[in-house]
């Protein structure tokens, strides 16, 4: 049964006429009877909310937005992650501020639930909307553009409202990677008139999304989002290549995963594979442990490192 003060301040909002804020009230009922595993309350409750008077219903059956949206099960916990201090730090509070949820909004405050991940590709910001949805056991939600983005005009707009209609009357985590595909600046001259109007509809939708939906952001153009769009998001974390201690930290942990040895010292392949990412740094020691396995009973790790190194330089050149 929904909590007490939830259905109070329902009956409050109806009697007031204020319908925003009855009908986020009624989503945040829906979403709390399904993570209950009261499915059958919570479809009912979502047939009587209809999207724009067009009588579609809010909550169907999550086959109903799988061209939208990809449901990943989320394997990486926070603790798996190399994140530096400040990010840790930052959406460790974005954890404990929805786990207490409950005790912020006895005084009166909402959790926060819009983050912002910017920097330069494979440095974990997937990886992190993950670990999110993990420490939270909610389901996590990947928006599939080549679902969203449409050549009809409005289509996407439409689209895009279907998605977020969908999360709203659930307690997950959305997840839109490469953000500025679909927030780009709104000034810049060379876009059309229609991506104006998906970056206003994705801002109506982002307004009105209840706390106990967590939206992640990712981009690695950061200077590319509408200004709007960028304001939107309460926390902005930036995940930066790693640095020569992290990287060594890192490899180090990589090292033991693949039975202890990468044929050099971690801190020796930091400083070879300068400049990498993390997601660079695994796939090396990834590709040396396959050459090793191919190259059994007795594989040549320093030369199979020193190989792949070359390999890599050459490719960097090309």
């Amino acid at each position: 049964m929904a909590r007490a003060d939830l259905l109070l301040d329902l009956v409050q909002a109806e009697r007031h006429g204020d319908r925003e804020r009855f009908r986020a009230l009624v989503e945040a009922v829906i979403a709390e009877e399904r993570a209950n595993q009261h499915h059958l309350l919570a479809d009912r409750l979502s047939e009587v909310i209809t999207t724009s008077g067009h009588g579609i219903a809010r909550d169907e059956k999550s086959n109903a937005v799988r061209d939208l949206l990809h449901e990943v099960v989320p394997q990486r916990r926070l603790s798996d992650l190399d994140l530096a201090l400040v990010p840790e730090r930052t959406v460790s509070e974005l954890i404990e501020e929805q786990k207490r949820a409950d005790l912020l909004r006895s005084y009166g405050i909402e959790p926060r639930n819009r983050l912002l991940l910017s920097g330069p590709p494979g440095n974990g910001k997937t990886s992190v909307a993950e670990a999110i949805a993990s420490e939270l056991m909610l389901p996590f939600y990947v928006v599939r553009y080549e679902g969203i983005v449409s050549s009809f005009l409005g289509e996407t707009a439409a689209r895009l409202d279907s998605a977020f209609e969908f999360a709203r009357t659930r307690r997950c985590v959305l997840f839109f990677d490469e953000l500025d595909t679909i927030a780009k600046e709104r000034a810049d001259e060379h876009e059309t008139g229609e991506i104006k109007r998906v970056v206003s509809t994705l801002l109506l939708q982002i307004d009105r999304l209840p706390a106990h939906v967590i939206l992640v952001g990712a981009t690695n153009h950061s200077e590319l989002l509408d200004r709007a769009a960028w304001r939107r998001f309460q926390i902005r974390v930036d995940l930066e290549v790693p640095s020569r201690t992290r990287a060594t930290k890192f490899l180090e942990r990589l090292a033991a995963r693949f039975g202890g040895d990468l044929g050099f010292t971690p801190r020796t392949l930091a400083d070879k594979l300068a400049g990498a990412s993390y997601a660079e740094l695994e796939e090396f020691a990834l590709d040396v442990r396959r050459r090793a396995v191919l190259a059994l009973p007795e594989p040549n790790l320093r030369a199979i490192v020193q190989e792949r190194l070359e390999h890599r330089r050459l490719q960097a050149s090309e």
